[in-house]
């Protein structure tokens, strides 16, 4: 595997990470995903910040055991630049389909790959 493969399966692993429950319900587990400066623009059209996101997310759907959980489809990633990754896919939660786009950064080997941005847009029922 190259240099590029790995950092694309390592940001890949962390997405996923991301979607689930255990790690949504735990914001110490989900900083160790998120930029310090990390920002979100939700599939509400809601921005949030590093702070606001780990404050809610426990709270918000995916993140129960007992609960729906994410369906991610259409995975793909690339490298931008170094230390850059972007990542493409699809999920489902319930009968909600959305579309997700997120920025991954790699400040050293120490901190590991964490989300610095990330944006989501409700996919409308009968839109392929």
């Amino acid at each position: 595997m190259d240099d590029g493969q790995a950092q694309v399966a390592a940001v890949i692993a962390g997405e996923l990470r991301l979607m689930d429950p255990a790690v949504r319900a735990c914001r110490d587990r989900a900083a160790e995903l998120l930029d310090p400066e990390f920002v979100e623009v939700g599939a509400s059209g809601r921005r949030s910040t590093y702070q606001q996101l780990l404050a809610e997310l426990p709270d918000k759907p995916g993140a129960s055991a007992n609960g729906p959980r994410y369906e991610p489809s259409g995975m793909t990633a690339v490298v931008l630049a170094p230390g850059l990754v972007q990542v493409t896919f699809e999920t489902r939660l319930g009968d909600r389909r959305s579309r997700h786009s997120s920025l991954w950064r790699r400040h050293d080997e120490r901190s590991g790959w964490r989300m610095y941005y990330h944006h989501a847009t409700v996919v409308p029922h009968g839109v392929e």
